[in-house]
């Protein structure tokens, strides 16, 4: 029923939203008497009013699976057009592949991990775009587990260690492989099970950034509500079933709409003040601010379903029993065991304000790796950056890719 009273809600929003932006057409009319006429126009009500119709429009609107829009990225001044394209399409998640024109061919190929959480893998743009100014750039492009029918079977840890090992053979020998947050722990295991194969398209190098290796280092609330509560609580109270509307009619489901509503719980004031900032922009005439809050929102409310075994088996190997530190981290029944990493190199990156992956949890897969050579390893701590700065904005762009691109070069 959980699912089936968040689409009521959402049909009832959306009418809300639909009026909304009507009024503020309506407001705007240079005609209407409140921009005009009389003592009311002096008051600039007319501009009040339709500021806080529109905000209240953009925060009930619902949001499908954004574009990458992807068209161009500058380099050396000059505007290079990027083709985007699917080249391995799989029930659970595809492969895309973004070809920047006047790239070198023998240009080193980087696979971007993107996380399965709640968002869509287009939360990577600002990634991806900074990347394609030296790399072959390809993404896992995860899919909304409500659009993917029952027939299709069940998604777990084990089969996303096997997406990824899939895709890399897509890429082939010596590719560089970069996981941003919650894939850094299933791409750690995918790359010790490589190594020790001896897998011909074993990565170079793996850089990880802001992920749960050992949530134990500098627990945040994230890791606290996983660890106050038993799986079962879980299970019973955050599982929901796809509604007939959907292709995956009667799947087990993790929500996004769920796990938006924790993520925006958990700084509500500064989402509150976002909007109550947008409002002030709009009001004043400043389109340009406000349509860079819009933008960020546009994106970061764009949510999709997780399968309830992916979801749970994350819940509880990573921040409950802490498998992969302790050693107990299965795939396909077969443990996993990080010593077998020899070849591989590993850069980890923490953001020192990340109030998701505290100091210390990417850090510490540097420590459980004991037959790589320190030559192999390198740690870095972006100073300034939250979570979602590690990977986007100015500190990503200036600071941090160029770090990931030294590591990279150093190991070629």
């Amino acid at each position: 029923m959980l699912y089936h009273a968040y689409e009521l809600q959402r049909s009832w929003l959306n009418s809300a939203s639909a009026f909304a932006s009507m009024g503020v057409e309506l407001l705007n009319h240079p005609a209407h008497p409140l921009n005009n006429f009389g003592p009311l126009g002096y008051l600039n009500i007319g501009p009040m009013a339709a500021s806080a119709l529109e905000v209240f429009a953009h925060a009930t609107a619902s949001y499908g699976k954004p574009a990458w829009g992807i068209e161009s990225v500058e380099v050396d001044g000059r505007h290079d057009a990027v083709v985007e394209a699917t080249v391995v399409n799989r029930p659970f998640g595809d492969l895309k592949q973004f070809h920047r024109e006047n790239l070198p061919e023998d240009a080193p190929r980087l696979l971007v991990v993107a996380p399965m959480s709640g968002h869509y893998a287009t939360l990577l743009r600002g990634t991806v775009e900074r990347m394609l100014e030296n790399y072959r750039v390809f993404v896992t492009d995860w899919a909304d587990a409500r659009n993917v029918p029952l027939h299709e079977g069940t998604f777990d840890l084990d089969d996303y260690m096997d997406y990824v090992i899939a895709f890399l053979e897509h890429i082939g020998p010596g590719a560089n492989v970069m996981a941003v947050c919650q894939p850094s722990v299933p791409v750690f295991a995918a790359t010790a099970i490589m190594n020790r194969d001896g897998h011909p398209c074993t990565p170079k190098t793996l850089t990880m950034m802001g992920g749960p290796i050992d949530t134990r280092c500098s627990p945040t609330s994230v890791n606290d509500l996983a660890m106050e509560r038993p799986i079962e609580w879980f299970r019973h109270n955050v599982i929901a079933t796809v509604p007939m509307q959907y292709r995956g009619a009667g799947r087990q489901v993790y929500p996004g709409f769920m796990q938006l509503a924790g993520f925006m719980s958990m700084n509500l004031g500064n989402h509150m003040m976002s909007h109550y900032e947008m409002f002030k922009h709009l009001t004043v005439g400043d389109e340009e601010s406000a349509q860079a809050t819009k933008d960020f929102y546009d994106e970061y409310r764009s949510v999709c379903d997780m399968t309830a075994e992916f979801y749970l088996q994350t819940v509880q190997e990573v921040f409950q029993d802490h498998a992969l530190p302790n050693g107990t981290f299965l795939h396909r029944g077969k443990r996993v065991d990080l010593g077998d990493i020899t070849e591989t190199a590993l850069l980890a990156i923490e953001g020192e304000r990340d109030d998701i992956s505290g100091l210390g949890q990417t850090r510490a897969a540097l420590d459980l790796t004991p037959r790589l050579t320190d030559e192999k390893k390198r740690y870095y701590m972006a100073e300034g950056a939250g979570h979602y700065g590690i990977f986007n904005g100015s500190k990503w762009r200036e600071k941090i890719a160029p770090v990931v691109e030294e590591f990279i070069a150093e190991h070629d």
